[in-house]
C-alpha cells in the first residue's frame, strides 16, 4: 500500500505572502503561489496554488488550482488539481476537487464533490 503524506511548504520560496497583521476585505486574483497568513474576506481567485497557513483565517470563496490549508476557511473551495487538509485545518463550506487528501484530526463541515470535471456552478454560492 502507497504512503500518502502532504508536503509542507517552504515560505522562503514563494514570492507572495500575505503576513499574520493583514486583514484583506474583498477579491484577490493572482497569478503566482500565494501564502496567506492573517485574514481574507470575499473571494480568492488564481491559476496556481493557494496556501493557507495555520492561524489564517479565510472567510472566501476560494478558486485555485492546488489549495492547502493548515488554518481556517469558511466559504466554498474549488481546486482545480488538489485540496490538501491538514490535521489543523478547519473548513465550513462545499469542496471541490478531482483528488482530496486529508489528514487525520481536520475538520470538514460542508458537502465534497470529486471527479475529473469539477465545475464552478456547483454549490455557487459566495462566503
Amino acid at each position: 500500500m502507497t504512503e500518502m503524506r502532504i508536503r509542507s511548504i517552504d515560505e522562503s520560496t514563494l514570492q507572495t505572502v500575505l503576513a499574520e497583521d493583514v486583514d484583506f476585505d474583498g477579491e484577490i486574483h493572482f497569478s503566482e503561489p500565494l501564502l496567506i497568513k492573517g485574514q481574507v474576506k470575499g473571494k480568492v481567485v488564481s491559476e496556481t496554488d493557494l496556501y493557507i497557513n495555520a492561524g489564517a483565517v479565510v472567510a472566501a470563496r476560494v478558486e485555485a488550482r492546488k489549495v492547502s490549508v493548515k488554518g481556517e476557511v469558511h466559504g466554498d473551495i474549488h481546486a482545480k488539481s488538489r485540496l490538501e487538509l491538514f490535521a489543523s485545518a478547519r473548513v465550513t463550506g462545499n469542496v471541490h476537487t478531482p483528488d482530496l487528501i486529508v489528514q487525520s484530526g481536520c475538520l470538514l463541515n460542508g458537502s465534497c464533490t470529486m471527479g475529473s470535471q469539477v465545475s464552478n456552478e456547483a454549490g455557487g454560492s459566495d462566503a
